[in-house]
């Protein structure tokens, strides 16, 4: 009995070793072909399959394991108003239990690497040990730059080749070392030809080190910021023939310079001033050539929300962003709103009389949403039915039943001369001025003005031809007709402590 116990031990220990021997040492499985870096295309692990990514092993050790990216996933971008923008990203990989080294790619060329958050849904303990942001991209000063000191081709202006070590390049001309020690200097360069561009990407790349605690196939939610992008708000308001009513449409002009296009991509749009810290970008060289710009004048409205002390418009439907391009897109419209014409004097600007639009911003309008800061537009169709040009005006960002009051130009009509016909010097602080403000109108109809006046110290109105109302400390306006073809004078005196 005691030989055969003996034996059983012996015979448990010898599987227990086969178990942990077997535990650290990788299996055929093609993980440890790519380790030792065969090359074979049979044996190649992380190839991509979509979505411009990568899996394969960190180091040769069986404990790091790859897998392939899967076919990409749901895009949600949040663009702000100051050249920024949220990319969200959903995309299936292929994980192994351990860590895995992942070739992010198709990212914004104007990523903030120190930005970027990765997170598994399904496994917290998913995570991101390292990180490389390879942005050197392939170029003909990125290859010169690899390839100093090196064997490169070069063919010259005379249609002749001619190879060598590369001493030095700048703009057209490169100087090279031949094998017999003699140095050329090429001025005229047709075709430079080097053995490999390994080591520079053609698109901006993100470089994990991400650790998985189990295997399979696992859908990652990658979450960035980048400059490039921007939006703002532009405004068309159509007056009709009375300037009472007009037809409002928004849009929301979106801009991507990103380096990178968003195909069907969840939109939102902040609209406020949010605080940012600088941050220097990386400098690269563009690969893509540029697209031209188009617009997009599609039907699809926003809902708007509140969000923090911003407000936050959601597309209903997915948009796609081209790189180097702007599009337009629907933001709301509103029909027959109520709109308000006014001719304004201000002695601050000039001796011209200035023409406004205003319309209130509520839901009895047609319109009572928040309605970002932008440029107002205004046109009005003529006598023949042709649509014209009227004026624009920038607009600040105005809540709901706020007051849209949208400069359009001068009037061409109605104009005006301001006179100082008296002044006295009281005393050393006390001054009495007097002014007069006439306004002639050469149109056929009367023409309504408001006459803005701003006065200093401590002031009083000794005498006036025409009532007046107090705006605020050292603002008073008067609100006067002037007939048709004919004019009106205001006149008054103020003594003003100073």
């Amino acid at each position: 009995m005691g030989v055969e116990k003996r034996f059983l031990c012996l015979t448990m220990a010898f599987f227990e070793v086969i178990i942990v021997f077997s535990a650290f040492v990788p299996q055929d499985n093609g993980i440890g072909a790519q380790a030792s870096g065969s090359g074979s295309e049979d044996d190649e692990i992380g190839a991509v399959s979509g979505a411009g990514s990568k899996v394969q092993p960190a180091e040769p050790l069986g404990f790091l394991s790859s897998g392939a990216a899967g076919n990409g996933g749901d895009i949600e971008i949040t663009v702000y108003e100051q050249d920024l923008a949220l990319v969200k990203e959903r995309r299936e990989f292929e994980l192994e239990s351990g860590v895995n080294l992942v070739e992010y790619g198709n990212v914004a060329a104007r990523i903030d690497p120190a930005s970027v958050m990765v997170e598994d849904p399904e496994n917290r303990d998913t995570a991101v040990i390292e990180q490389n942001y390879e942005y050197d991209l392939v170029s003909s000063f990125s290859l010169l730059e690899k390839y100093l000191e090196k064997e490169i081709t070069v063919t010259a202006g005379d249609g002749e080749g001619y190879s060598g070590k590369l001493l030095s390049y700048e703009g057209n001309s490169v100087v090279l070392e031949g094998k017999d020690g003699n140095v050329l200097v090429l001025q005229e360069v047709l075709k430079v030809e080097v053995p490999d561009a390994s080591g520079l990407s053609t698109k901006p790349t993100l470089v994990w080190q991400l650790y998985s605690p189990v295997s399979g196939k696992r859908e990652l939610l990658t979450t960035y910021l980048t400059g490039g992008i921007s939006w703002n708000a532009d405004y068309a308001l159509t007056s009709n023939a009375d300037e009472t009513k007009a037809d409002v449409r928004g849009w929301a002009s979106i801009d991507n310079r990103a380096g990178i296009d968003f195909e069907a991509a969840s939109l939102k749009l902040v609209s406020g001033e949010i605080n940012r810290v600088s941050a220097p970008q990386p400098v690269y060289e563009a690969v893509e050539e540029e697209v031209a710009a188009e617009e997009a004048l599609v039907e699809a409205p926003f809902t708007e929300e509140g969000f923090f002390e911003y407000h936050l418009y959601t597309l209903e439907k997915p948009a796609t962003l081209k790189n180097n391009q702007a599009k337009q897109i629907s933001l709301f419209t509103a029909d027959s709103v109520p709109i308000e014409k006014e001719l304004i004097y201000d002695s601050f600007s000039g001796e011209r009389v200035r023409v406004f639009l205003t319309l209130d911003n509520s839901k009895g309008n047609g319109l009572g949403m928040p309605l970002p800061g932008g440029v107002f537009r205004i046109y009005k169709t003529d006598s023949a039915g042709d649509l014209q040009f009227l004026g624009e005006d920038r607009i600040e960002h105005t809540p709901e039943n706020g007051e849209i009051r949208a400069a359009v130009g001068t009037s061409f009509d109605v104009t005006v001369t301001r006179t100082e016909t008296d002044y006295e010097r009281v005393s050393d602080n006390v001054e009495r001025v007097s002014y007069e403000i006439e306004l002639k109108n050469s149109k056929a109809e009367a023409q309504e003005v408001t006459v803005v006046e701003h006065l200093f110290g401590q002031w009083e109105i000794l005498e006036s031809s025409d009532e007046y109302n107090k705006i605020d400390a050292f603002t008073i306006e008067f609100r006067v007709t002037v007939p048709a073809k004919g004019a009106k004078k205001i006149s008054y005196r103020v003594e003003m402590r100073l």
